[in-house]
């Protein structure tokens, strides 16, 4: 695939081989990032997991302080008074077997994430199969399976970003806009950073992050030193 100019340039801008500072960093992807559309900042960690181990699956949720800059559309599933709570909290869609049904039906994924109370999960897990790879399936372990409706609704909206490691103990998730300050972008990375530390699993062996990658949309990769993050 042929490169633009605009992307042989803006990579002429990165050092090969030299590990950034977050200052730098963000200035660099910000600058790296495309004019013609406001671009999405991401960051991706490629940790030392045996992810064949189950405790060393990191899977969970990170609220970012300044959000992610897309407004994230909400299918709540409850019954009764955790149904009319949601409706209350903002959720954009809330309903219960009606809902399932139309997703089934209807191939309806009109949403970017789904909110379920406890109750609703025996009825949501025939259609798993569905919501499984778009990576739509609620969880305890990110928040979506709760009693707490208002406040996941309210989490979410502020822009909370689930992360899973995949199958190479890669983690990757969208930090904000290049549109956003450096100010926004520091805070978003360094809060997304010191989770997934605090989540180091006790039996991994050696260094735990193998490197970290900042780029923006179709941008170049930059890569960041760990050291400057607070362990």
């Amino acid at each position: 695939m042929k490169k633009s100019k605009r992307y042989i340039t803006n990579i002429e801008k990165i050092e090969k081989n030299k590990l950034y500072g977050i200052e730098e960093a963000i200035k660099l992807v910000k600058e790296t990032s495309n004019a013609k559309f406001d671009s999405t900042v991401e960051v991706a960690m490629n940790l030392n997991l045996d992810v064949k181990k189950a405790d060393q699956q990191l899977r969970g949720a990170v609220v970012l302080p300044n959000g992610t800059g897309k407004n994230k559309k909400i299918l709540v599933l409850a019954k009764g008074d955790q149904a009319k709570v949601a409706k209350e909290s903002g959720a954009d869609f809330v309903g219960d077997i009606d809902m399932i049904t139309k997703i089934e039906k209807e191939n309806w994924f009109d949403f970017d994430v789904i909110i379920a109370t406890p109750e609703m999960m025996p009825s949501l897990g025939k259609i798993g199969k569905l919501l499984g790879p778009k990576g739509l399936m609620p969880n305890p372990k990110t928040g979506t399976v709760t009693t707490d409706v208002a406040k996941a609704v309210e989490e979410t909206k502020k822009g909370k970003v689930n992360y899973r490691t995949d199958s190479f103990g890669n983690i990757h998730v969208g930090i904000g806009k290049a549109s956003f300050t450096e100010e926004a972008l520091r805070e978003n990375l360094k809060a997304f950073v010191s989770v997934i530390l605090k989540a180091k699993p006790s039996t991994v062996k050696g260094a735990y992050v193998k490197n970290i990658t900042l780029t923006s949309t179709m941008g170049p990769g930059i890569k960041l030193d760990i050291n400057s993050f607070d362990k």
